[in-house]
């Protein structure tokens, strides 16, 4: 089964978003170490290695379809950032330009009525909706409790369990669309 060589280019371009992608987490990550925000680091450093596992999904894919995968070059991202707020706002438009990139190429797989590629995005989509949803849940924690050091404290340190609460809500969601 072969996809077109527009296909490919295609999604040899959503590698390069989930690379940079992962490649940003991975900086933001650090950031968050460097200045104390434990909860947050971790949380970034998981979407790092998540991305990195969306970049592999789309390489094993091409892979399978006799088409070449392109390993990009990322451009080095920023290593300084305002705030705590401001990484997840930066997460937020992140993961909706990654998700209007995977809506592209499901457009694309039904226009070419390609429709190995358009049952392997389903996934992506889906994945999408739990990763703008975790980051606007996160931000919705700002507005809640506000923007004060204990405030931001609290947040960083409740990351791990607003994670496990959105994805367990997606999960029983997903299995509830499936019946």
């Amino acid at each position: 089964m072969r996809i077109s060589a527009e296909m490919a280019t295609a999604i040899n371009d959503q590698i390069s978003y989930e690379a940079s992608s992962a490649n940003a987490y991975i900086a933001i990550g650090s950031w968050c170490e460097r200045i104390g925000y434990d909860g947050s680091a971790a949380f970034f450093f998981e979407q790092a290695a998540e991305e990195n596992g969306h970049m592999l999904k789309f390489i094993h894919y091409l892979n399978s379809v006799e088409a070449e995968a392109v390993i990009p070059a990322i451009e080095k991202p920023p290593s300084s950032f305002e705030s705590l707020e401001s990484i997840f706002q930066f997460g937020l438009k992140s993961e909706q330009t990654v998700t209007r990139a995977i809506y592209d190429l499901v457009d694309m797989a039904e226009k070419e009525k390609d429709r190995s590629t358009y049952s392997f995005l389903q996934w992506f989509i889906t994945e999408q909706i739990e990763e703008e949803t975790l980051f606007h849940t996160i931000l919705q924690k700002f507005d809640l409790l506000g923007r004060d050091k204990l405030a931001v404290y609290q947040i960083d340190q409740s990351l791990a369990s607003v994670r496990s609460q959105v994805m367990s809500k997606q999960t029983s969601q997903k299995q509830t669309y499936s019946k």
